[in-house]
């Protein structure tokens, strides 16, 4: 045996270095095909027409195939808020078991997978409708500004005729938990008072916006203090923000203290990355309600 190792080990030396080879390029053409895989870009692969087959809620359906579509250029409430049941009831009296059409604008599916889509019955645009009749409001994101136009003007029509769930009887959408305001209120300040959601249309102005704080956070990177109302960053309608120059003046921990109460913060409102905002400097500038 001893002999036989050693008049074929050149031989064998080459099968084992074969192998070797063999096994790391099988493990690199896996790894290879796993990151190709990885890298590819998901797509929507629903049809450009297609029956709803449920809602999930104001903004949200599933159509034939499972594939989820999220409608372009609106925002409803969530399960929990004030106005989801009347959103989502009426989105299903309008396209549940209809076939539609959807119409891509630029980004094709979202982080979570789902199509991006404005959902067309016949000739009737739904996203429009929703925001038309107070159930919804204009939420856009660059580069997806197709129907920016006529969305934002139906919104600001609602407002003004005070439409629908999201705008009748107030200016603001009824707050979950009812609150009172000794300070900042408009007999005292002669400030209208608004929604959170609806700080965009107020760029420039000094108003009192009014909302629940759905999500608080410290950044340590830049030191600041961010207040995201209604819904969680991304997705919230407005932002309060406290810079490091300006903390010591305010409770500690304010991102704790805020957190998921009704609250109104007095300022002018600025624009910040497609987002409505208001700087603090000032305690007196934020108010919880009692």
């Amino acid at each position: 045996m001893k002999n036989f190792f050693e008049k074929n080990k050149i031989f064998l030396a080459i099968i084992i270095g074969a192998l070797i080879v063999g096994i790391a390029v099988y493990f690199g053409l896996q790894k290879s095909s796993e990151e190709e895989l990885s890298s590819t870009p998901i797509q929507c692969l629903a049809p450009p027409e297609v029956i709803v087959t449920k809602i999930i809620d104001g903004d949200t359906v599933v159509v034939e195939g499972g594939y989820h579509v999220r409608l372009l250029g609106i925002d409803a409430d969530e399960s929990g808020y004030p106005c989801y049941d009347e959103a989502k009831s009426r989105l299903e009296e309008l396209v549940l078991n209809q076939e539609v059409k959807l119409e891509k604008d630029v980004t094709d599916v979202d982080q979570y997978k789902r199509c991006l889509r404005y959902v067309f019955l016949g000739e009737q645009n739904i996203c429009l409708e929703l925001v038309k009749e107070g159930l919804a409001i204009a939420r856009f994101y660059e580069p997806d500004v197709k129907y920016k136009e006529e969305i934002t003007l139906a919104e600001k029509t609602a407002i003004e005729n005070k439409v629908g769930c999201k705008w009748a009887g107030s200016k603001l959408s009824q707050p979950l938990t009812p609150g009172k305001f000794e300070n900042l209120s408009s007999e005292k300040t002669g400030l209208e008072v608004i929604f959170a959601c609806n700080a965009g249309n107020y760029y420039g102005k000094e108003v009192i916006v009014e909302g629940k704080v759905a999500d608080a956070y410290y950044d340590l990177k830049s030191n600041t203090v961010f207040f995201n109302f209604e819904k969680a960053y991304p997705n919230q309608c407005f932002t309060g923000v406290i810079f490091s120059s300006d903390q010591y003046k305010f409770v500690q921990s304010p991102e704790e203290y805020y957190l998921n109460k009704i609250v109104r913060i007095r300022g002018e409102i600025k624009e910040y990355q497609g987002k409505p905002e208001i700087i603090l400097e000032e305690p007196s500038q934020i108010e919880i309600g009692k």
